[in-house]
């Protein structure tokens, strides 16, 4: 989703502009200033996205480290996001009305966003980043199960170096075997593959906008937050001082506008090259781990890495590839 990481929807569409507009700016050669500087804007929302997913594990560890727990934390800063997103929705004409598709996506993208948050507290966060980027390669079994696309020679790329990425990450040398080692790399394939599973069902529930899908993954974070600690698993101390109050609200504030400029710079930047830019944010988060964790890859891990990396690649490519059938 990760509202939340959600604005990455690839089924948004693009705005298309009028032929006799379209073959104007072919025969003239140019590209209007107006369009050049949306699309440099468009650019800087996606890269401004990726930049706050790529940090948004330091305040929830800064929250862990003043005494609130991860699952506690994450549901009172969705909470958060929950309400301002809310506040901004009694202006649309659009009415809210509960689904199988909407409460389908809730779940997902609850189980993506806590495992993620969870993740990163417990374990390497470069590690994690890039479990989760395994996303593609459950999105290719999803969509044969759930849509029942066809695996395409792209497909099976994605797929092999996915799992070739995936083996070398998780190989595990007393079992011969590449396994999870610890809670942190469970959760993070777990965080990877609902977020496949989001963006899937997201795609068979064209007839709802993106504000509604957006909401129904906020809501699903801070339902299945409270089922947990409600089920005592999760500490429930809260924050006790009011600069970890405000910094609960700050994180919801960034996720909601994260989400919001996410969706601006999708809706004008193509499917595939908006996958590409995106990818930074395993920059941001690798510079992020050394400066603030002391974190650093291991030689396996950026091999594992750079072979994941490519499969997201891939999946660009394969996305190009449909839009121009």
């Amino acid at each position: 989703m990760r509202g939340d990481r959600f604005g990455v929807c690839r089924s948004a569409a693009l705005p298309r502009m009028p032929r006799d507009q379209r073959q104007r700016t072919i025969v003239k050669g140019i590209v209007p200033r107006s369009a050049a500087r949306q699309d440099r804007r468009a650019i800087a929302a996606l890269l401004g996205g990726a930049l706050i997913w790529g940090l948004i594990w330091y305040p929830y560890r800064v929250l862990r480290d003043g005494g609130i727990d991860g699952i506690a934390a994450t549901t009172i800063s969705y909470a958060v996001a929950l309400l301002f997103g809310l506040l901004h929705l009694r202006h649309s004409p659009e009415r809210l009305s509960p689904s199988w598709s909407l409460l389908g996506l809730a779940l997902a993208a609850g189980v993506c966003n806590l495992g993620y948050v969870l993740a990163t507290l417990g374990g390497e966060v470069m590690r994690v980043l890039l479990l989760f980027y395994l996303a593609p390669l459950w999105t290719v079994a999803l969509s044969r199960i759930l849509l029942g696309e066809r695996i395409r020679t792209a497909g099976a790329l994605v797929v092999a170096l996915s799992l070739s990425g995936a083996a070398i990450m998780l190989w595990h040398p007393h079992l011969g075997l590449p396994l999870p080692q610890d809670t942190a790399d469970w959760l993070g394939l777990l965080a990877g593959f609902s977020f496949a599973l989001f963006n899937v069902l997201s795609r068979r529930a064209q007839h709802l906008c993106i504000e509604h899908k957006v909401l129904a993954a906020i809501s699903g974070v801070v339902a299945i937050g409270v089922v947990l600690l409600l089920a005592g698993i999760g500490g429930r101390q809260l924050a006790t001082t009011p600069a970890l109050w405000l910094l609960l609200v700050l994180i919801g504030g960034i996720l909601l506008l994260a989400n919001r400029i996410v969706q601006f710079g999708l809706e004008r930047v193509a499917a595939n090259r908006a996958i590409v830019i995106m990818l930074s944010e395993l920059g941001f988060a690798a510079i992020a781990a050394w400066l603030l964790a002391g974190e650093t890859p291991t030689a396996r891990g950026w091999l594992g890495g750079a072979l994941i990396v490519a499969a997201s690649l891939c999946a660009a490519w394969m996305e190009t590839g449909d839009a121009l059938e």
